[in-house]
């Protein structure tokens, strides 16, 4: 029998009743909607006690599901915030809402290609909700933020709550006017219907629909057209003059129909339980908030009109059918209702702290110095080191891609560079982790040297990852283990953290992973350029900076640490080489203030790569990085 990937979700408590949390909802829905059965979906509960029994008018009919003890789920899964996915092999786990959500459509196209209602999900170039949490306001706000405010409300319903700031951001949004991609001829459209109905007064274009349910103007029809399972003939009758003459400018802007637009996509699927809920909550508590929420609520109705939704919701529990009360014409909350939302602060403080850049870094450079603040480069314990790459399998080789022998061969030289680091810390028995994998090239080769490590490779692009486990397979590696997930949803114990070329603030994210669980970790920053302030992380990163540099200076630093590519003059690759000494220092003394004793080098050979410091840091209660590197000085057998 054909074994199906399993799909892990949560099952939580309240008031010591089981209760679906809304990240299994969605989940719980798109399966719903999609009618995608390759899974056998388990509930995981903690209470070993607890079962499913009580939500079964939550759960489809149409799915396998079965309860599942946390104890008893499988490592790999183990080691994740779910929802997660295991696959038939038990190899590869993916985790974390938008990825799990995002595989349950692409297995739905699997099946049946001709669904082009679950095609249009994945949004515009199939890019929605593809960018990870941790860089995406937007996907933050749906994916965390607005789930979090809905469960925290429904766990506190006797208290007067003001709207949730991530609730207020989205209606917002919703009143903004849509910018579609190649919109002009919708546009042109509206126009000419606007102008045949005799309808249009000044400024009417702009007009939002009021009351839930009468939306159903152009934006509303294109979208329902474009879910439609059979293709629909698109528009031959040409604009009049008239029409082909008014200038982009002056067009009609578009409504918001759905979340991101016109079109319903995977956004949608993920606030639908959480705003079904939300209202509920509100009509039952606060009816009068509802006044406040004219565009969410017409957005809820616009949902309700997709087809499938209906369907798919009344499997899942959800009366979508019930009559919310009545909404006046209201305006949006103003400023004096509510605070702007985290989210839109921090969007305006990025916009006032990031003018464009002036001068060079010299300014910047000598006032560290006067407040002695220098680079600093400790000495490569192993400079010579190498592994045998001639009696390596082809697999392990990056000449095994396709890079070139140039780029080929330089990839060989940072891999010495890591695994030398990596193997000087490891002990048998000890978990590593490779973040940002990519497709494998650090943690094959760290799976294949130290075969008494258990050695897990995390990385948000499948694409990638599904490369690196068919290395591996080729290879044999029992060791080895495939995360796709943002890093925030790997929660699994490990020893020893490792990055080659952690792109921007990927490198903070890993060092604040490491030193969250006590690990190692061996770092290679890049992308410099892209680093500013994030969610988790303001710069500088360390007291000493802070008290020195602004954060405009600092961000000098870092745009003047990627001025070291090898076609540049020299004292200007020197001046980016210690630029980007400076801002891993400040990244080390952040570091040492949790306890750890870091040390930042340069790879050897320097030539290996223009982004050439590696980051080594571990715990100084049980630091090795002062050990006799002796042991290194030859090549690690395999």
């Amino acid at each position: 029998m054909k074994q199906h990937p399993g799909l892990y979700l949560e099952a939580s408590f309240h008031n010591e009743e089981p209760r679906l949390p809304l990240h299994t909802s969605i989940a719980l829905f798109l399966l719903s909607y999609c009618e995608c059965k390759p899974f056998k979906v388990f509930l995981v509960f903690t209470n070993p006690h607890a079962n499913s029994q009580s939500l079964k008018s939550q759960l489809p009919g149409s799915l396998d599901v079965c309860d599942i003890h946390r104890e008893d789920v499988p490592q790999l899964v183990r080691g994740c915030r779910l929802p997660a996915v295991l696959d038939e092999t038990g190899r590869l786990c993916r985790a974390g809402l938008a990825v799990v959500l995002r595989h349950i459509v692409n297995k739905t196209l699997e099946a049946d290609s001709s669904r082009n209602d679950v095609l249009a999900l994945l949004g515009f170039k199939k890019t929605c909700l593809k960018a990870c949490a941790e860089v995406s306001k937007w996907t933050r706000l749906c994916e965390i933020d607005i789930p979090s405010a809905v469960e925290e409300h429904l766990k506190n319903p006797g208290n007067h709550q003001p709207l949730p700031p991530s609730i207020l951001t989205l209606e917002r949004r919703l009143a903004e006017p849509v910018k579609v991609h190649n919109d002009d001829k919708v546009r042109r459209q509206k126009l000419k219907e606007q102008k045949e109905k005799n309808e249009l007064t000044e400024g009417r274009a702009n007009a939002v629909c009021k009351t839930p349910g009468v939306c159903d103007g152009l934006e509303l029809r294109t979208a329902l057209a474009k879910l439609a399972v059979d293709s629909v003939p698109t528009l031959t009758t040409r604009e009049n003059s008239e029409i082909r003459k008014v200038k982009t400018t002056d067009l009609p802007a578009l409504e918001h129909v759905f979340a991101e637009g016109l079109y319903f996509t995977l956004t949608d699927v993920v606030l639908l339980p959480c705003i079904y809920q939300y209202l509920c909550f509100l009509q039952a508590h606060a009816a009068s908030s509802l006044d406040h929420l004219p565009h969410l609520l017409r957005w809820y109705s616009n949902v309700k009109q997709v087809p499938g939704v209906l369907r798919a919701a009344k499997a899942c529990g959800m009366a979508l059918s019930t009559p919310l009360v009545p909404v006046p014409s209201l305006p949006t909350p103003s400023a004096e209702d509510n605070l702007a939302s985290p989210l839109e602060q921090e969007e305006g403080r990025e916009m006032t702290s990031q003018p464009p850049f002036v001068g060079g870094p010299r300014p910047t450079m000598t006032k560290l110095k006067e407040n002695g603040i220098e680079a600093v480069f400790a000495p490569h314990p192993c400079p010579s080191w190498t592994l045998p790459w001639d009696s390596l399998p082809g697999a392990i080789n990056p000449t095994e891609g396709k890079m070139s022998n140039i780029r080929a061969f330089r990839k060989r030289q940072q891999l010495n560079n890591l695994v030398a680091m990596v193997t000087q810390l490891a002990r048998p028995g000890q978990t590593v982790v490779d973040f940002c994998s990519g497709t494998g090239h650090v943690g094959i080769v760290l799976a294949h040297t130290l075969p008494d490590c258990q050695v897990i490779l995390i990385e948000n692009k499948e694409e990638s990852l599904v490369r690196a486990q068919s290395r591996s397979a080729e290879l044999g590696l029992k060791n080895i283990g495939f995360i796709q997930a943002n890093l925030d949803y790997f929660t699994g114990p490990f020893h020893i953290g490792v990055a080659l070329h952690a792109c921007g603030v990927a490198t903070d994210m890993v060092m604040e992973h490491c030193i969250q669980v006590g690990a190692a970790f061996v770092i290679s920053p890049c992308c410099y350029g892209f680093i500013q302030n994030a969610i988790k992380f303001t710069f500088p990163r360390s007291k000493r900076f802070r008290e020195t540099l602004t954060y405009k200076e600092h961000m000098i630093l870092c745009r003047f640490a990627d001025q070291t590519a090898v076609q540049l003059p020299a004292e200007r690759r020197h001046i980016g080489k210690q630029c980007m000494g400076l801002v891993d220092l400040d990244r080390s003394w952040g570091a040492e203030i949790h306890g750890y004793l870091v040390r930042v080098m340069s790879m050897e050979p320097e030539s290996c790569s223009p982004k050439n410091n590696m980051l080594v840091g571990r715990p100084a209660e049980n630091s090795g990085l002062t050990a006799d590197s002796s042991q290194l000085e030859q090549p690690v057998n395999s």
